[in-house]
């Protein structure tokens, strides 16, 4: 059995505190996770508590190991990425103020110019019109 061990009494504070008070849901569920490890809560009981796969349990366990507090932060680089650079979405928005009224066109032109298959509500949403 694998448990989180060696952690200090202002450790267990911060990761109560972190715990309690984080605003990122995820961060909040690993200190808690590293928190209750500590207090003899076995992987399968972490399993059912925070409805995870063992792998996710462990892989919360290594990055506490190897970064301490930074390893229940999420790594940069998660999520999509952007469809349009910034010289893009410049680009864009004059393409918008010539045809405000048909998005069509701009969405063609997105895709002539550049090869960019897009929707309108993409076009939208990225370059902030409306």
């Amino acid at each position: 059995m694998r448990y989180i061990r060696n952690l200090s009494q202002e450790t267990l504070k911060l990761l109560d505190k972190i715990y309690k008070k984080s605003k990122y849901y995820q961060v909040r569920q690993r200190a808690h996770c590293l928190i209750l490890s500590y207090q003899g809560y076995q992987i399968s009981e972490l399993m059912k508590i925070f409805k995870v796969s063992r792998n996710t349990i462990y892989n919360w366990f290594n990055n506490w190991e190897s970064n301490c507090l930074l390893g229940l932060y999420n790594n940069k680089g998660r999520g999509r990425k952007k469809s349009f650079d910034l010289n893009q979405q410049n680009i864009i928005k004059e393409w918008v103020k010539e045809t405000p009224r048909n998005l069509n066109k701009v969405k063609e032109k997105i895709e002539k110019e550049w090869g960019i298959k897009t929707s309108i509500d993409t076009t939208r949403k990225n370059n902030k019109i409306f």
